[in-house]
């Protein structure tokens, strides 16, 4: 087992390192495991408050009340209140993984299709919306790269900004 683990890691990294390629590195460190039990937290956070948004409003992704009610709920607080609060103060539930779970036991098949459906559902909705080709946020967006700037968004609008960078992908990609 472990010449074929020795194989594999050569061959992903071209040599034996320090640490084995797959280890965790708090088993090495253990000052580093606060940051692991963070971002499971913040995961399980994710779902639970993917979940409660589906629930209450059908779909989250162009949903006007979404953005509000984070910027209420988990934004405008902080650090003025425990982690834990602000989740149970949005979703009404107590933070725990069953959401995280759920999503995993889901059958890959299922889930697919369910995300193509609300895929096609946001695409048809947002063919029959009218847009005027303006879009304000209020900001201005910048596209980078290194030190030239490809397109800025207070000289072109978001859309043409959008558009420059695209064309620039797209030249990139096929010089490549």
């Amino acid at each position: 087992v472990q010449e074929l683990a020795d194989e594999i890691e050569v061959g992903i990294q071209g040599g034996l390192s320090g640490r084995p390629l797959l280890s965790v590195p708090h088993l090495v460190s253990d000052e580093a495991s606060c940051y692991y039990q963070g971002y499971t937290l913040a995961e399980m956070s994710v779902h639970q408050t993917r979940k409660y948004f589906k629930s209450k409003y059908g779909y989250i992704v162009d949903n006007p009340e979404v953005g509000p009610t984070l910027a209420n709920a988990y934004w405008k607080c902080g650090n003025s209140l425990p982690f834990l609060q602000i989740v149970e103060d949005l979703t009404g539930k107590e933070l725990c993984g069953k959401a995280w779970v759920d999503s995993l036991k889901k059958d890959l098949d299922v889930h697919l299709a369910d995300e193509k459906k609300e895929y096609d559902e946001i695409i048809e909705k947002c063919a029959t919306e009218k847009e005027d080709g303006n879009i304000d946020l209020q900001m201005t967006v910048k596209f980078v790269d290194g030190d030239e700037v490809i397109a800025d968004s207070s000289k072109s609008g978001l859309l043409g900004a959008c558009k420059e960078f695209e064309c620039f992908v797209a030249a990139r990609t096929a010089s490549a």
